[in-house]
């Protein structure tokens, strides 16, 4: 079910539009109009700036398709263009590379490989492939290079970079495979770089930590706004079919309840979001929130199975099942009288499907 929600921005919802003016000797605060919120900036431009407008998002993963657990053994690799690179600390400014790319497709023979150094110097052909390698010295200064592959044939050009830091030491590396780009040469997006981070410490470790900060709201704030009425969804079996205080439960846990029916408003809760239905049909909701914080995640492996996008469940294999109509349509008689052509064949026509009194 889709939720619609309107938000009212009016003045005491904007804090630039406070002013302060001499009531009998006294200052006060006072809040402008909208058409002074609007129109009294330079040359008439518009005052209304920094206004921040809470969105309510509850959907999960599983609102993005369909997914099935995985054991968390992830590998990404670019076969096209990919590099290892080396160094060692007798000679910690002289770095080593190594083209991995996979030489076997067809389609490579019509590509071109270069290095740059990402040191100023001269890009560098690559003519000889591994186990060869081609080296390169970076001045005597701590410094760090991003060394970029990049890989050139008719369709595209495809570039990985991997960043080091001289002199060598002997570290772990954090992105030991490196950010890849992919320049399309024709198109719509002709010229414009796809780039991404294959190993990131999101992919690498599996926590909650890796994919949130702590920079949040501790204490909860209110969320609120207009959106479309859903008190059908606790709607009870018999008369009175809504009735408060009496919970409505769905799946084994409690969706919700009415608090409070009155001639104004209707009050309820579902899913610990506060609803009011009021005579004219509008309906506001309230909402607590702390903002995205490590509490709304749940450390999962996961991964989406591309055979069955957009399929929100898996399939399912029912017996069949005969089902007896009970009851015929009021034109099935005459109909069937079509099927008939003397009173014999009335008299035996489905098992005695026409009633046929004697009239003698």
């Amino acid at each position: 079910m889709s939720d619609f929600y309107r938000f009212i921005v009016s003045p005491e919802n904007i804090e630039g539009d406070l002013a302060v003016v001499d009531y009998r000797g006294q200052s006060v605060g006072v809040y402008s109009a909208m058409t002074q919120v609007l129109t009294s900036g330079v040359n008439g431009s518009s005052l209304l700036t920094g206004l921040t407008i809470p969105i309510l998002i509850k959907q999960t993963a599983i609102d993005a398709g369909y997914y099935t657990p995985f054991d968390g053994a992830v590998l990404q690799k670019d076969v096209v263009a990919n590099f290892l690179f080396s160094s060692t600390t007798q000679e910690p400014y002289k770095w080593y590379v190594y083209n991995t790319s996979d030489q076997l497709q067809k389609f490579l023979q019509v590509s071109d490989y270069s290095v740059d150094w990402g040191d100023g110097s001269q890009v560098q052909q690559i003519t000889q492939y591994t186990p060869l390698s081609i080296n390169h010295t970076y001045p005597t200064a701590n410094k760090t290079y991003t060394i970029t592959l990049q890989q050139t044939n008719p369709w595209g050009i495809t570039r990985v970079e991997k960043q080091i830091t001289t002199p060598y030491k002997i570290v772990t590396p954090l992105n030991p495979q490196g950010k890849a780009f992919f320049i399309p040469l024709g198109g719509s997006w002709a010229g414009t770089p796809i780039s991404y981070d294959y190993i990131f410490s999101g992919d690498a470790e599996n926590t909650v930590s890796a994919q949130t900060l702590n920079n949040y709201v501790t204490v909860p704030y209110t969320i609120s706004g207009i959106t479309k009425s859903r008190i059908r969804e606790l709607k009870l079996y018999g008369d009175p079919p809504y009735q408060v205080g009496v919970p409505v439960i769905a799946n084994g846990q409690i969706w919700g309840a009415i608090s409070d029916i009155n001639l104004i408003f209707t009050a309820y809760t579902i899913q610990d979001i506060n609803y009011y239905d009021y005579s004219d049909g509008t309906t506001i909701f309230f909402e607590l929130s702390s903002g995205f914080t490590p509490n709304n995640l749940t450390a999962e492996p996961i991964t989406k199975n591309e055979a069955l996008l957009k399929v929100m469940d898996q399939p399912q294999i029912q017996s069949d099942v005969f089902v007896e109509r009970g009851k015929n349509s009021a034109y099935e008689r005459v109909q069937r009288l079509g099927e008939v052509d003397n009173i014999g064949d009335m008299i035996n026509y489905g098992y005695g499907f026409f009633n046929v009194e004697n009239a003698s």
